[in-house]
């Protein structure tokens, strides 16, 4: 259920799939699975993370084998200096390439969170993002006659909680699969048409200067098999060198 795309002594990096959460969250407490687990089982050591992953996004989720790089890595996180490059599926045409500032309030969780304040001032929140390919299907969805999609690159140059999936949704494009941000005649159409039933959102890869070598390191994760076949529906190419993160300013 999980791969090991990157370890050494310090560090590994896994495929999360869609569907698995992170860790132990007292708002899930009938699971049984979580990335955490599992890749410390793989590995053989207790494991840190240094980062989130939602539980309907999929990718590259990665954990240090200890605090003091836990640490390391999460002051680049602080500074910026981590690429995360992701890919998502939304409604619309996108025809530009651009770069969306818009701050954005915290999102708070009902018990979690119920001693927060709810009238914090929004949070600064930016994202790139790039349109990689286009399809329109002669399907009537909602009130328009076709449906019309966009294949995204994105890189959140900020960590708000569902940042991407807000800042799409402002820009009138939801991802396809978000039933909190997104358009259910459009995800009721993904059910239905191609049987499937996530959030179509990837954390495509990762880079970041190892914590102990200072060397640059790229993690990429492989195309997942239900986004290859969504292509081949589309048309699209179905190789997965075809979406390598590192060709998507070219």
């Amino acid at each position: 259920m999980i791969e090991i795309l990157y370890e050494d002594d310090h560090l590994v990096a896994v495929h999360k799939p869609s569907g698995l959460l992170v860790h132990r969250s007292w708002l899930d407490r009938h699971e049984t699975q979580f990335a955490m687990q599992m890749t410390r089982d793989l590995v053989g050591c207790h494991v840190f993370p240094v980062h989130r992953l939602d539980r309907p996004t999929s990718g590259v989720l990665l954990f240090t084998k200890s605090a003091e790089t836990a640490n390391a890595l999460m002051e680049q996180m602080v500074a910026r200096t981590v690429e995360k490059r992701y890919l998502a599926l939304v409604r619309g045409y996108v025809d530009e390439a651009g770069e969306l500032d818009y701050p954005l309030k915290r999102e708070l969780d009902d018990i979690a969170d119920k001693r927060a304040n709810p009238d914090q001032a929004p949070q600064e929140a930016v994202t790139r993002y790039r349109p990689l390919a286009r399809v329109e299907l002669p399907f009537e969805v909602g009130r328009y006659p076709t449906a019309r999609y966009t294949l995204m690159a994105m890189e959140p140059l900020t960590g708000r909680k569902h940042q991407l999936r807000r800042h799409m949704a402002h820009l009138r494009h939801p991802i396809i699969g978000d039933t909190t941000h997104g358009d259910r005649h459009h995800n009721k159409f993904y059910r239905a048409q191609f049987g499937r039933q996530r959030l179509w959102l990837m954390n495509k890869a990762m880079g970041l200067d190892h914590p102990v070598s200072g060397e640059r390191l790229w993690l990429e994760a492989p195309m997942e098999a239900e986004w290859l076949a969504l292509f081949e529906r589309f048309g699209w190419p179905t190789s997965d060198d075809a979406y390598l993160s590192r060709s998507w300013g070219d």
